[in-house]
């Protein structure tokens, strides 16, 4: 089986072996970085609404985490085009975290939309460093479709643990490797290289929910799903909380 996956893979990387040249030169992270928001706007158009049940499952508790101040205020760590807004309760405080400066227009377009927020900055970073947060400031941290993309996802458990006060809530959704005994998980192996590079990052086969369970959360609410989604790749998912 591993030398079929070594193959399939071979096939695939000389198939998008001009993707691959771009990337040695430099220019292909470039061209993800200017257009891979415009893909997102579309991306996120169908996943909101193939998820929206579970969207709404998963963010109908963030008022029970608002903090003395009165008002909930929330951190979204890798915040894309602001997709998750439309989910968050009236008058919810949203700092926003993206290493990609070209979001911010989507993102203005998102606020404009969603009126009942209180939107307070964007902050271009990557999650593994957001030293701009000060610690334990935070009532809820937010993460979707996010960890598959990290560099190091120990790291930006490590700085949202950081960022949340004392019983501040940990929130994600997020695509995962399959099980292994499924085709699925086959192709997901057989395509993550070529996956990696077209979608700017982006991991099919990483267990992620592995890295929250060693978070060191007091509390923590966990699921698997097969998510209602177009692409069966992408289907298996984990969503939940963890409170600090």
């Amino acid at each position: 089986m591993a030398l079929t996956i070594l193959i399939l893979r071979l096939i695939i990387c000389i198939l998008v072996s001009p993707l691959y040249l771009l990337s040695f030169l430099g220019v292909w992270s470039w061209i993800c970085k200017k257009c891979f928001p415009y893909f997102l706007v579309r991306f996120s158009v169908m996943y909101n609404k193939q998820m929206a049940s579970k969207k709404r499952e998963l963010f109908s508790n963030l008022q029970e985490f608002v903090g003395p101040s009165g008002k909930l205020s929330l951190l979204e760590v890798g915040c894309g085009t602001g997709t998750n807004f439309k989910f968050y309760p009236p008058g919810c405080m949203v700092t926003c975290v993206d290493p990609n400066p070209n979001f911010e227009k989507f993102l203005i377009k998102s606020i404009a939309e969603n009126r009942h927020l209180q939107f307070e900055r964007f902050v271009v970073a990557v999650g593994e460093n957001m030293h701009q947060v000060a610690d334990g400031s935070v009532d809820a941290v937010v993460c979707t479709l996010v960890l598959c993309s990290v560099e190091n996802q120990e790291q930006i458990l490590r700085e949202v643990c950081r960022v949340l006060r004392p019983g501040g809530a940990f929130y994600f959704m997020e695509h995962v490797a399959a099980e292994r005994s499924t085709w699925n998980y086959f192709w997901q192996q057989v395509l993550d290289p070529a996956w990696y590079l077209l979608f700017d990052g982006c991991n099919l086969t990483r267990e992620s929910w592995k890295a929250v369970e060693r978070a060191g959360f007091s509390r923590l609410k966990l699921q698997h799903l097969q998510a209602p989604l177009t692409w069966e790749l992408v289907r298996p998912h984990i969503y939940g909380y963890a409170v600090k």
